[in-house]
């Protein structure tokens, strides 16, 4: 069975800026596009309204997809766009959805610049409990944003790609967010930085006003460490220029100060299958809600 690239839409801006996001990476990767959009019908006494109601509900909500399914086809003619409507409740249909799927994609509202981005109880579900990729893009993302800006000062998607920005954690790296990050910077012909935070054990912290030298053995050591845990994916990717930082302190703040220099920002999330349900770290949590540019969620065991 041949893989897409599904976004869920549900004509929101964000939805539209995700469904526009995801038509770009369809192509980048040469697979179809699917949009599906997930319709709940209304539960309580609303579902005792007259049939002919809940028809023009349905025939609404089915025009959502077909039409930005139309719209695409026209600004990306080399991407195969098909749409569906499934009911169910949201989170479920979009869960089931992703296993068929490269990549979900979706949408999430903007806030501004300090407040970054707002993730909606239904991607966060999504998030938490999906076990290939999942990308969220801000309402307002433009193509342009990703791209460098040319000679003049402005961004447009004629001049090269950000740089892919990766949140790393090198003491306990996990090969499917490495290589997805590579590959997303291969693809985009740009460059990867890797971001990696450390903190200094709690026993050496004290003995720092009398050795301050122990901190940067520390700093040495994780940097080794970093470049060491890169090495075989250099080499599996010898176009892709690399960039290591690592450095103390907290990861999630670095990679949002970053963000709005990056094309693509990229963290893990580790899968726990447990009887009261899934959970996001906290440095995607932050990722999620706050950096500027589109969020590249990536599970792993």
């Amino acid at each position: 069975m041949t893989r897409t690239i599904t976004v869920g839409l549900d004509g929101s801006p964000e939805s539209r800026a995700a469904a526009e996001w995801a038509a770009r990476e369809a192509a980048l990767r040469g697979l179809p596009l699917r949009l599906l959009h997930v319709w709940q019908p209304v539960p309580g006494p609303a579902a005792e309204a007259a049939v002919s109601g809940a028809e023009t509900q349905a025939h609404w909500s089915e025009r959502v997809p077909r039409e930005v399914a139309e719209e695409l086809r026209l600004r990306h003619p080399g991407v195969e766009v098909t749409h569906e409507q499934v009911s169910g409740r949201p989170h479920e249909v979009l869960v089931k959805a992703a296993e068929d799927a490269e990549v979900l994609v979706l949408g999430s509202r903007g806030l501004g610049a300090i407040g970054g981005f707002l993730v909606g109880s239904v991607g966060l579900l999504v998030v938490a409990r999906a076990e290939r990729p999942v990308v969220l893009v801000r309402a307002g993302g433009q193509a342009a944003d990703e791209h460098e800006p040319d000679r003049m000062g402005i961004s447009s998607a004629a001049t090269p790609y950000r740089p892919v920005l990766l949140g790393l954690d090198a003491g306990k790296p996990h090969d499917p967010v490495i290589e997805f990050a590579f590959a997303e910077a291969a693809r985009r012909d740009t460059a990867l930085r890797v971001v990696h935070g450390w903190a200094l054990p709690p026993y050496y912290v004290y003995g720092l006003a009398a050795a301050p030298e122990v901190y940067h053995d520390v700093e040495r050591q994780q940097a080794e460490t970093l470049t060491q845990v890169l090495a075989p994916w250099r080499e599996k990717f010898p176009q892709v220029e690399v960039v290591e930082e690592a450095f103390g302190g907290s990861p999630s703040v670095r990679l949002v100060e970053n963000s709005a220099q990056a094309s693509l920002v990229v963290v893990g999330r580790r899968i726990r299958r447990t009887p009261i349900g899934a959970h996001i770290g906290p440095v995607a949590h932050a990722v999620m809600h706050h950096c500027a540019a589109p969020v590249a969620v990536v599970a792993h065991a």
